[in-house]
């Protein structure tokens, strides 16, 4: 696939860009704001999300949706998954039939509890007076990614996950470079869950920062978020190995860790004292990890899941708990046997 489409004009669009351009792929990025792309012509350079990383001129940059996808083979999704449904629905009479499209957006919609692939399913779905017309391959790609890491061409690894083994191969093939490595994933579900649950236990690896609460204490979190993230997407239908892998374990420790992750900086300015407005208006783009939280409690009510660390987020984000009676909370939790899965 050498003409590709990008869907959004954040970090993670513009270090997708940067890459497949470097890998001789023909680039575009589509971006909502005609004023954003704007600049970014202008410039050169994404100022507000990726500076000092030149755009070379053969990147296209638009808020077109007829000339973004004009001769393009493959989209890639960059959007925040509260804004996938708006996005896809502008885009849906300008897509050429049959486009594959994968995803690198990690959260799940609010309003439906519905991950990205599915969204984009959804928005995309033939109408009953069409029922024929090509449907979309989906994927999605996921894994520790840092943008200002991957900017720098530091070493990574990510997954691309796929009903479609085919198009997972392909986009194994395209993404891979010398240092990104890309692994084949066959469950979709459990890949995306990943992604999207690791920002609510890197809110809460956050808030223990603002804390001071100790090394101790952040890797205990990490162990017991895996174990509801694991437990949830279980029963959601993922494979348990899939949250042991890349996108699991290896996305989880990535994202409590960076000291640039905005959820986890977002939860450090909540264990700091800060409301959830005030931490919000200090970050720099969008945190994923808040409106999934409350994607997450409803899941986990769903489906009969035991989730007290995201139980305890929730209350802290949304109920005007005390960030250090939360950890008391949950260290005040009956005595059991440690379960994982």
């Amino acid at each position: 696939m050498n003409h590709i489409t990008i869907i959004g004009d954040g970090a993670m669009g513009t270090v997708l860009a940067l890459m497949l351009h470097a890998r001789g792929a023909q680039v575009c990025v589509w971006g909502v704001s005609a004023r954003s792309i704007d600049d970014m012509i202008q410039a050169r350079e994404n100022r507000r999300y990726l500076p000092g990383h030149p755009l070379p001129d053969a990147i296209q940059l638009t808020a077109d949706p007829d000339a973004a996808f004009r001769g393009t083979e493959l989209a890639l999704n960059a959007t925040p998954t509260q804004y996938i449904r708006d996005v896809w629905t502008r885009l849906a009479p300008h897509l050429p039939p049959g486009l594959p499209i994968a995803s690198v957006a990690k959260g799940i919609e609010t309003d439906t509890l519905l991950r990205p692939t599915q969204i984009i399913a959804d928005v995309l779905a033939p109408p009953p007076a069409d029922p024929g017309r090509a449907a979309h391959p989906l994927a999605a790609v996921s894994g520790p990614t840092v943008a200002h890491e991957l900017a720098l061409c530091l070493p990574a690894t990510v997954c691309a996950a796929s009903d479609d083994p085919g198009f997972a191969r392909s986009l194994q093939s395209t993404l891979t470079t010398d240092w990104l490595r890309v692994y084949t994933n066959f469950d979709l579900i459990g890949v995306e869950l990943a992604g999207a649950l690791k920002n609510v236990i890197a809110l809460a690896a956050g808030i223990l920062d603002g804390l001071e609460a100790g090394n101790n204490a952040k890797s205990a979190l990490l162990a017991r978020g895996l174990a509801e993230i694991t437990r949830l997407g279980m029963a959601m239908g993922a494979r348990q190995e899939t949250f042991f892998g890349v996108a699991g374990v290896g996305d989880l420790a990535t994202t409590c860790f960076s000291p640039t992750g905005r959820n986890r900086s977002c939860g450090e300015l909540l264990g700091r004292g800060r409301s959830l407005d005030e931490a919000l208006a200090e970050i720099h783009g969008v945190v994923e990890g808040v409106p999934t939280t409350r994607s997450v409690v409803l899941l986990a009510e769903k489906h009969r899941v035991d989730m007290p660390i995201t139980q305890a987020i929730h209350a802290v984000l949304f109920e005007g708990l005390d960030p250090r009676e939360g950890i008391t909370r949950l260290m005040a939790r009956d005595p059991k046997p440690e379960r994982v899965g």
